[in-house]
């Protein structure tokens, strides 16, 4: 993805969206299809508040309950991961299983393109008494340029 959807490829999510949206009785906002846009368009790890920055341009008066509000809803609707790695929560527009490298010094979260197979854990999980719902794998470590640092 990278932010280079064609014309017809963000079209097309925004039409999933928008029907993901109706077949839950959820209102389609222009709030939420903005931010939906804008989490597909920067196509990397946010914070809420990244959002909002971003959000403010096209959408002025939006809040910061609101972006969570609608982030939290993508997160439920599929269209978006909400990644827990240590720091602030990131939502990730890549929804399928993948693991992620965080660097302990600065922070940096980004995805690791490893084969992952999460059916074990969750499986584990269940067989432990746990009602699990996803599993993440994090590497963690320092990034080269915190490295290089010294």
């Amino acid at each position: 993805m990278k932010g280079t959807q064609t014309p017809a490829e963000e079209s097309a999510a925004e039409a999933r969206l928008v029907a993901a949206l109706r077949e839950r009785g959820q209102r389609v906002t222009s709030q939420r299809l903005v931010i939906g846009r804008l989490l597909r368009e920067l196509d990397r790890h946010v914070t809420a508040e990244e959002v909002l920055r971003r959000a403010s341009e096209q959408l002025p008066g939006v809040s910061l309950p609101t972006v969570y509000a609608t982030l939290d809803l993508l997160t439920e609707l599929g269209e978006a991961r909400r990644v827990s790695v240590g720091g602030p929560v990131l939502y990730d527009p890549r929804v399928e299983d993948h693991a992620h490298v965080r660097c302990r010094e600065c922070g940096r979260v980004e995805d690791l393109d490893v084969p992952l197979d999460a059916g074990r854990a969750l499986g584990a999980a269940r067989a432990a008494g746990f009602a699990p719902e996803t599993a993440e794998l994090v590497v963690e470590g320092r990034c080269a340029a915190c490295a290089a640092a010294g």
